[in-house]
């Protein structure tokens, strides 16, 4: 079943009125019609089945035929710190992140990043980012549509993750296996959790260094060196697997 994402204030009366690009989508598109059921979530816990009752210029109207709270979302929120990657690689960053169940992205620019993006560039891949994380939710089952968020130096980024429980950095030079299990196994449901990914070149020294200046626990993945792509993916994925209900 289709899902789409409204605002509280578009659901009045047992009735949701759908705006703006979902109209021509769900009309040219999809080719749905009245009758026609979809699933509609508000960013909040609650999921509503719904039934087309029509369509007028730049809307389409629905009935909610009934409602349930549904546990679609992981026990903890995840944040994920990405080191800003070269070429379409944030493109799938994003899209494979929304779908393993992160709440929020952060794209870092660190020393190595070979990406540098000014405000005209950082606002149009923003809004390409942020189409593709509402596309992923809605493709997901999510009932929430993770934002991808503004550009920040990596000591911001330290500072804005600096409220999280659990805040991790996967990291090349790290060793540890079995510490490394234990620390994530010992994730309770309900922390928050900042994951730290580097961009190609991998974290600085330096900043490895600031980074467990300020708390950060630096684990490892293993004994192969993974991509920036790859690298978010897998945490996320054991994430996703020991936090799952």
């Amino acid at each position: 079943m289709y899902r789409f994402f409204v605002d509280e204030n578009q659901i009045r009366e047992n009735r949701v009125h759908i705006t703006g690009g979902d109209v021509n989508h769900i009309r040219n598109v999809l080719r749905l019609k009245p009758g026609d059921e979809v699933c509609v979530s508000d960013g909040g816990k609650m999921e509503y089945h719904c039934g087309i009752l029509g369509f007028s210029e730049g809307e389409v109207l629905l009935e909610v035929q009934y409602m349930q709270e549904e546990k679609l979302e992981l026990g903890s929120r995840i944040y994920l710190f990405q080191g800003l990657p070269k070429s379409d690689k944030m493109d799938t960053i994003v899209q494979k992140a929304v779908e393993l169940g992160v709440y929020q992205i952060i794209p870092v620019a660190m020393k190595r990043c070979v990406v540098r993006l000014d405000q005209k560039k950082e606002e149009s891949r923003r809004k390409r980012w942020n189409s593709i994380s509402e596309s992923a939710a809605k493709q997901a089952g999510r009932m929430i549509v993770p934002e991808v968020r503004p550009v920040l130096t990596f000591e911001k980024a330290l500072e804005y993750a600096a409220d999280c429980d659990v805040r991790l950095m996967p990291y090349e030079m790290a060793s540890g296996m079995k510490e490394t299990k234990e620390l994530l196994t010992g994730i309770s449901k309900g922390q928050s959790i900042a994951v730290f990914i580097g961009p190609e070149g991998g974290f600085a020294g330096e900043e490895a260094e600031l980074a467990r200046g300020s708390g950060m626990e630096l684990i490892t993945l293993g004994k192969r060196i993974l991509r920036t792509e790859t690298a978010g993916m897998t945490t996320l994925s054991i994430l996703m697997f020991l936090l799952e209900d």
